[in-house]
């Protein structure tokens, strides 16, 4: 009998992998058949690619300067964009600045999320003073526009790839601190909550064993969304020469340095914009067809 329960135990214990797999297989399946969904997963995906290997196939060098090739328009001299004022490969420094958008929209959505969520996990969980004095914070940082302060904090601090990540961080912490705060104000009256402090549960036990796991959907789906904001938010404030600085390829940068010759040569600009918009629309598509499946699961 004995022999007959260890067996059956054994074989009970591939069921949660068999479930995860299950699982993961319906998740993709899903996004297989909506069609918005997979193709800003397919975008994110084409992104992710470039900016990792971009360096290794990029067509020419993209700090490099050919003067004189400057201003070719695109399919002309073995330019697929053509080349900027400076004769620098357009199709180069797009294919580079894909990192940097990435790098930044990726760095500041992990620290300001995470920063935020623990801002607003404990305003929610304690409540009183503590959560008047944070929220006001919150109250009085949202009734700036986003990316003015985000302009001014890098105006004082400098230019550069570091600072203007440090000042995105400032700026959008408090976004995850609101979310955070209203779901930690809804889980907190939950029966099992109860349960917990019932039972002699600690307040730092029921946070982070109890409230974080349930935070996880509301936090992906909203930094899902916010990487394109940021990524928006760094290519203006480097369009106004106050973000990363040339030479260096961003796409904000580009912008800035192909506005003076928008009449003649219109490639600078618009090779630049377009990348910007589709990044934005692909992770857009996604993270608004990853909000619908995670709110459909629970």
């Amino acid at each position: 009998m004995t022999n007959v329960i260890q067996e059956s135990d054994n074989e009970a214990k591939p069921l949660p992998v068999l479930s995860r797999k299950s699982h993961l297989m319906s998740f993709f399946s899903d996004l297989i058949r909506n069609k918005t969904g997979f193709t800003g997963f397919i975008i994110v995906c084409l992104l992710i690619l470039i900016g990792i290997f971009g360096f290794l196939i990029t067509p020419y060098n993209p700090m490099q300067t050919y003067m004189t090739q400057k201003l070719l328009p695109p399919l002309t001299g073995g330019h697929l964009l053509g080349t900027d004022q400076l004769g620098r490969d357009v199709l180069s420094r797009v294919i580079v600045g894909t990192r940097v958008s990435l790098t930044i929209g990726v760095v500041t959505v992990i620290i300001a999320g995470a920063i935020g969520t623990v801002i607003g996990v404990l305003a929610g969980f304690f409540r009183g003073w503590l959560d008047i004095i944070l929220m006001r914070i919150v109250d009085v940082q949202l009734s700036f526009p986003f990316v003015l302060l985000v302009l001014v904090v890098n105006a004082i601090l400098g230019s550069g790839l570091k600072n203007i990540i440090l000042s995105l961080i400032i700026a959008g912490w408090v976004v995850f601190a609101r979310v955070v705060r209203s779901e930690v104000l809804a889980i907190r009256e939950k029966e099992f909550i109860s349960a917990c402090v019932a039972t002699g549960v600690s307040k730092w036990g029921i946070m982070v064993k109890h409230i974080l796991p349930n935070l996880f959907t509301p936090i992906i789906i909203l930094a899902s969304l916010q990487v394109a904001n940021f990524i928006i938010a760094e290519a203006a404030v480097s369009f106004l020469g106050f973000g990363v600085q040339p030479p260096q390829p961003a796409w904000g940068n580009m912008l800035n340095e192909g506005k003076d010759y928008i009449f003649n040569a219109w490639w600078l600009i618009t090779i630049p914009g377009i990348a910007i918009v589709i990044t934005a629309l692909g992770i857009n598509l996604f993270g608004d067809w990853l909000r619908d499946e995670l709110d459909h699961d629970l």
